[in-house]
């Protein structure tokens, strides 16, 4: 064989081999773009302990021209138990898709009367922090009798129902609950 057919040859395997690692990468590419990514979760942190709060209720969003809808959801009623004393701050950390979208925040508080115990809820909102932080510190009431009892991120969408009535559904919650906690009080 000829020096210039064994060159041509090689510079066809070559390219031919090029070509065919160009394509194994981009079905890689596109098989990484579509795999279902985790649903995120926050780090809360209290009096000496962190806990990886996964998502209670996580949806995807569905965003068109004419609507925005939720996708698969995936509810795993997952909750986190954290103790949080009174006057010790609990402290959240958010991933940027968290705090980059309206979030809402609510706490339930535990406290005595004379007639039993009841529950006082507390909203802080994401318009409540402009700069959109990836870290929240939450100060709670230095009273030994005020008790924070659970902690709920909501992620809230507007909705309509068929029967076209407006309001709000929440596509992700992320849930703490701590040892004051009494469903009873907070249903």
């Amino acid at each position: 064989m000829s020096q210039s057919k064994t060159r041509t040859i090689v510079a066809l395997a070559g390219a031919a081999l090029l070509v065919f690692v160009a394509a194994v990468a981009a079905v890689v590419t596109i098989a990484v773009r579509h795999t279902d990514q985790p649903s995120p979760e926050i780090t809360a942190y209290a009096h000496g302990r962190s806990v990886s709060v996964n998502p209670y209720l996580y949806c995807d969003l569905q965003v068109s021209k004419e609507r925005l809808a939720v996708g698969k959801c995936d509810s795993t009623k997952a909750v986190s138990d954290l103790d949080v004393p009174p006057g010790s701050p609990l402290q959240l950390s958010l991933p940027k898709e968290i705090a980059d979208a309206p979030w809402e925040i609510l706490l339930g508080y535990r406290i005595p009367g004379p007639k039993g115990d009841t529950a006082e809820p507390v909203l802080i909102t994401s318009q409540d922090y402009p700069d959109k932080p990836l870290a929240i510190t939450i100060k709670t009431p230095a009273n030994e009798h005020v008790r924070l009892a659970i902690m709920e991120l909501h992620l809230p969408i507007p909705a309509r129902d068929e029967a076209g009535n407006e309001g709000v559904v929440s596509r992700g919650i992320w849930s703490i609950q701590t040892p004051a906690f009494d469903p009873a009080l907070f249903s």
